[in-house]
């Protein structure tokens, strides 16, 4: 119908050679009625264009009047004029009318649909997350696969496997979560895993070597919770074995990781300690990253910090799950994504990554 209007417009007498008031009222008769009947703004645009654009009716009027005599082209002038400027003044109605058409509600509650929409906040990864991933990144960079496994595991795998069989005092270093499950014995053989060790059963049953995987894991303990200590938490294990891989092979593979982590200029520190699972054992201290190994708060004023545990494989492991020990030889270690990402960030309290609070969240 808009698009009508203007044929209808540009067919008429408006084109005559010599215009006249009733030339003029009846382009305002027509204008009008055509700018009533935009509804959109690409149509209120195509109204403005075919009436008060430079090749418009209204301009073509207004260069006719080169043809009338002077007294008349006074008057048509005047009366054109004055319809140019009530056309744009209702062209500027129209156009805020058909704005506010699209605004919803009214009073307080109205909302602009036409405003550009509130940004909305980016998410980024959990701390915890984003130290699971680097690591897990620098060991694939060396070959290392990634394995997951079950977090409800057997007392088999979770202590048997791992060379800690039933009334031995190494399970007190395990406050466990047992499963409500018994079975024809009367005993709990389920519970949910103390740690990431009894993938290394479960992967070395399942394939033969060479085997290098690290395995990143949730875990449960019942203990109490403290600034250094929570009853679930992530752990990273990580499980080599081969023919002729040597204490040697651990430390360069750990010391790799500790410069990838923490720094090319780390200095890495190794001492016996003790782990039913591997022999010999040892822990994993990196030279405190704050104080330069002077001491400090961090570093408990000793200059060292405390990172993983690790070890080579126990015999008894290997013999378990069919593997000649006297051929093959591995190595494991097994640390906690939370502590490095404490030590990394600063971040002085473990519950803090579990506690849900943006404002902490919003850090990383």
């Amino acid at each position: 119908m808009f698009k009508h209007l203007f044929t209808i417009a540009q067919k008429g007498n408006l084109m005559a050679e010599s215009p006249g008031p009733d030339t003029v009222q009846e382009l305002e008769t027509k204008a009008v009625k055509g700018l009533e009947s935009a509804g959109t703004e690409e149509e209120l645009e195509e109204w403005r264009i075919s009436y008060l654009g430079r090749r418009g009716e209204l301009t073509r009027l207004l260069r006719g009047l080169g043809s009338l005599e002077v007294e008349e082209r006074r008057v048509v002038g005047a009366a054109a004029n004055r319809l140019k400027s009530t056309l744009e003044e209702r062209l500027s109605e129209r156009e805020q009318a058909l704005k506010q058409s699209k605004v919803a509600g009214s009073g307080a509650e109205a909302i602009d649909v036409t405003l550009p929409g509130r940004p909305i906040p980016q998410g980024g990864l959990h701390p915890t997350t984003r130290v699971i991933r680097e690591i897990c990144d620098v060991f694939t960079s060396m070959g290392f696969d990634i394995v997951e496994g079950p977090e409800v595991e057997w007392d088999h795998y979770n202590f048997e496997m791992a060379n800690i069989p039933k009334d031995h005092p190494a399970r007190d270093m395990w406050n466990t979560l047992w499963v409500d499950y018994t079975d024809e014995n009367g005993e709990q053989p389920m519970l949910l895993r103390t740690h990431t060790t009894p993938m290394q059963a479960r992967i070395m049953e399942s394939r033969k070597p060479p085997i290098r995987v690290v395995v990143p894991g949730k875990c449960y303990r019942y203990e109490a919770t403290d600034a250094t200590h929570e009853w679930h938490f992530y752990q990273i294990e990580g499980l080599a074995v081969d023919r002729g891989i040597t204490f040697a092979n651990l430390k360069g593979t750990l010391y790799e990781l500790a410069r990838a982590i923490f720094g090319q200029d780390r200095k890495v520190r190794f001492r016996c300690d003790y782990f039913p699972f591997v022999e010999p054992g040892v822990d994993m201290s990196i030279d405190c990253f704050n104080c330069e190994g002077k001491g400090c708060r961090i570093c408990s004023e000793t200059g060292w910090i405390e990172i993983m545990g690790a070890g080579m494989v126990h015999p008894k492991m290997l013999e378990r799950v069919g593997y000649d020990p006297h051929i093959y030889t591995g190595f494991a270690f097994g640390m906690g994504p939370e502590r490095i990402a404490m030590l990394k960030y600063g971040i002085e309290d473990i519950r803090l990554f579990y506690s849900n609070d943006i404002r902490f969240l919003k850090q990383f």
